[in-house]
């Protein structure tokens, strides 16, 4: 199996946790990530110590509570597939978390580095917060949880939805270099849920010189991880695909670099001479 995946247990540990990255076994310096699943009545526990985090209810209702903060009845979708925008809690290092499930939740645990600069929020689903982003084949639809425009030390969070037989992170991009303003350097993380449950995404992670040249087939419920390099992602007929993207770096901003050999795909067909 690849490295690049990671699969979520076979039954969560004693805190619900099913599925777990951290930058020592990713072999990284910034994203961690996890998958709880918490069953309703179930507390969830952590003290944030040097990392910030951003809480995503990916599914079920909780009520959340950091030591200044709290907010009942979070959540407002069961299923990821209904394409609502999630609640999400911003938490910043130094501080705490508790999350009381109040019906089964899936919760993803997003964390990088934090300095202090901001104080826990509620990240609360915007009107018109979806965007539709591509082309024919390549639209998909994006939610940005926590952008570069949000307050944040270092995370930055976005869900995607990629319909069947459609592209997306394409066409392919990398952000792997500390190079602003031209390129960041980010890691990342998919994580993937899959409908119908039995079916795949298939997704490349190469780069110029193919030191890294890898295609993976992901099934719902893991994790592919982009340490660098170019990753673009194919949603098979019959299967919608959806992903939680987590990005870190030493720069907190999203500049990217298009593979140039397929850049040219970024113009429409009417607009190509």
């Amino acid at each position: 199996m690849s490295k690049l995946i990671v699969k979520p247990k076979a039954s969560p540990d004693q805190d619900g946790i099913v599925l777990s990255v951290t930058p020592e076994s990713a072999g990284w310096k910034y994203v961690g990530f996890e998958v709880a699943k918490l069953e309703a009545g179930q507390m969830l526990k952590r003290e944030t110590g040097n990392l910030e985090y951003c809480l995503v209810l990916l599914s079920g209702m909780a009520d959340v509570s950091t030591q200044k903060a709290e907010w009942t009845n979070v959540g407002g979708r069961m299923s990821v597939f209904e394409k609502k925008p999630p609640y999400s809690v911003y938490v910043p290092n130094e501080d705490r978390f508790e999350v009381k499930a109040l019906t089964e939740v899936e919760l993803a645990i997003c964390s990088a580095p934090g300095s202090g600069s901001f104080t826990a929020r509620l990240i609360a689903p915007a009107a018109g917060a979806m965007e539709t982003r591509g082309y024919g084949n390549l639209e998909r639809q994006i939610y940005n949880i926590l952008p570069e425009s949000e307050p944040a030390d270092s995370l930055l969070v976005v869900e995607v939805y990629t319909p069947e037989g459609h592209w997306s992170s394409y066409p392919p991009h990398k952000h792997d270099r500390d190079a602003m303003p031209e390129e960041s350097l980010l890691e990342e993380t998919y994580y993937y849920k899959i409908q119908p449950e039995q079916g795949f995404a298939v997704q490349r992670v190469y780069t110029d010189d193919r030191s890294l040249d890898e295609t993976v087939v992901v099934k719902n419920g893991e994790t592919v991880l982009v340490p660098k390099g170019y990753h673009p992602v194919s949603a098979p007929p019959g299967y919608e695909v959806y992903y939680l993207n987590v990005m870190a770096g030493p720069t907190r901003a999203w500049k990217f670099v298009n593979d140039a050999e397929h850049a040219w795909i970024m113009t429409k067909p009417s607009e190509r001479v």
